[in-house]
């Protein structure tokens, strides 16, 4: 059994990496066959210049993807069969003799290893491409400071979390699974209900939207889809980035509307009323409520699962560990899931782009379709989108219909 086990996840780890290498080459030869003419829907709207700039630096962020693949599968590989969890939970034994504290320490040490592992990259991502193609603000004191901060609230929040996790996890029977999933469901809830008045603004500044007669407008589109929000902020985004987004956040009557500055320079008013008119139909389809259901029913079938498999040896051995722990089945469960699951990818992004052009539809209710395809065209351009994804690409992971086919849609909205 732990053979075939180990074999299994290794078979598992090599597919999952072939499969989004294979992925991330088609989607760099479709971009590059196509870089050369801008598609016939948008010649009107984008130069060659920019069809090609965006060509490029999807590009570029694709082949930075495909070297982060290669390094997490590297990292597992070494952290599972090359002993390095091993080798971790003896220190933490070491350091911490009381199972807690020493639970606590082993999934500290994975975190901060994977997060240095990962800096480079986001440094390059952040420094190099964002920088080369005009859309990073960010200097290196902010990106220290983020990060800095970041560090600091994940282990004020984090640190507790695990420890009441674990402590679930030992005291609490055969059952446990169902009791951390409630805690771990009513954390989550706690985070959005929290993020808009307490964490946002220790990496942002938020302002009342100013500008009166876009207020007006806003107002009015709000009474008519039946909407209460607790305001309408825009956010500092040019701080750290050109690109532009707005969203919701919170909830009940205390959600907030939020622009990026970025986003309110580049859309007139009628174009940013269609926007938002796009994100109250992801509320009012009630999407965000089927994503919070999905998200808590997967996590309660995972931990189910992690339940059936804590006190198997040969879940541990067949990783690499010889020293079973409740922290140490939390690491590996959710450092070997995702090899097994990364195939179904593509259920989940099917499910949002579903919700995508159902939330288009509402827009073309509200608003004007062709405003909201106006505002697409701009975003697409201004923020170097590509308009040739690869479609299997497409298909695979993006959560967002491809510009064509959302234009498409749009205007069929028109008749």
């Amino acid at each position: 059994m732990i053979e075939a086990f180990s074999l299994l996840f290794a078979i598992a780890l090599a597919l999952s990496l072939s499969l989004k290498l294979w992925l991330g080459a088609r989607h760099i030869r479709h971009i590059a066959r196509h870089r050369a003419a801008v598609p016939a829907a948008f010649q009107d709207s984008i130069t060659q210049e920019q069809h090609q700039l965006a060509a490029d630096y999807t590009i570029a962020k694709t082949k930075l993807g495909l070297l982060g693949a290669w390094i997490d599968t590297a990292v597992i590989a070494a952290l599972t069969f090359g002993g390095g969890l091993q080798w971790l939970a003896l220190r933490s034994m070491e350091w911490f003799a009381q199972p807690l504290l020493s639970g606590l320490a082993l999934i500290a040490a994975v975190t901060v290893i994977s997060g240095a592992i990962s800096l480079p990259l986001t440094l390059y991502g952040t420094f190099g491409i964002e920088s080369r193609y005009g859309f990073n603000k960010t200097t290196l004191r902010l990106f220290i400071a983020d990060q800095l901060k970041g560090i600091l609230l994940g282990s004020a929040i984090g640190l507790p979390l695990v420890a009441l996790i674990l402590w679930l996890m030992d005291i609490s029977g055969p059952l446990w699974w169902l009791w951390v999933w409630l805690v771990w469901s009513g954390f989550q809830l706690l985070m959005v209900a929290l993020f808009p008045t307490f964490i946002a603004p220790l990496f942002n500044k938020f302002k009342p939207l100013e500008d009166e007669e876009l207020k007006g407008r806003i107002e009015s589109l709000l009474s008519r889809a039946g909407f209460k929000s607790q305001g309408v902020f825009v956010m500092d985004g040019s701080r750290r980035s050109s690109h532009g987004n707005a969203y919701f956040t919170g909830f009940g009557s205390a959600k907030r509307i939020v622009f990026f500055d970025t986003l309110l320079s580049q859309l007139s008013h009628a174009e940013i009323e269609a926007v938002l008119a796009h994100e109250l139909g992801h509320f009012k389809r009630r999407h965000i409520v089927k994503r919070i259901a999905w998200t808590f029913a997967l996590s309660l079938a995972l931990l189910w699962l992690l339940g059936q498999l804590l006190h198997a040896p040969w879940f541990y051995i067949g990783l690499g560990v010889t020293v079973p722990s409740t922290a140490m089945a939390l690491i590996l469960f959710f450092t070997a899931i995702p090899a097994f699951t990364f195939p179904l990818t593509p259920l989940s992004s099917r499910m949002s782009r579903a919700h995508e052009f159902e939330a288009d539809d509402f827009a073309s209710e509200q608003t004007q379709a062709t405003d909201l395809i106006s505002a697409l065209v701009k975003l697409y351009r201004d923020n170097a989108s590509t308009l040739t994804p690869d479609p299997i690409h497409s298909t695979f992971y993006d959560s967002h219909p491809p510009a064509a086919l959302r234009i498409q849609h749009l205007k069929g909205n028109q008749a």
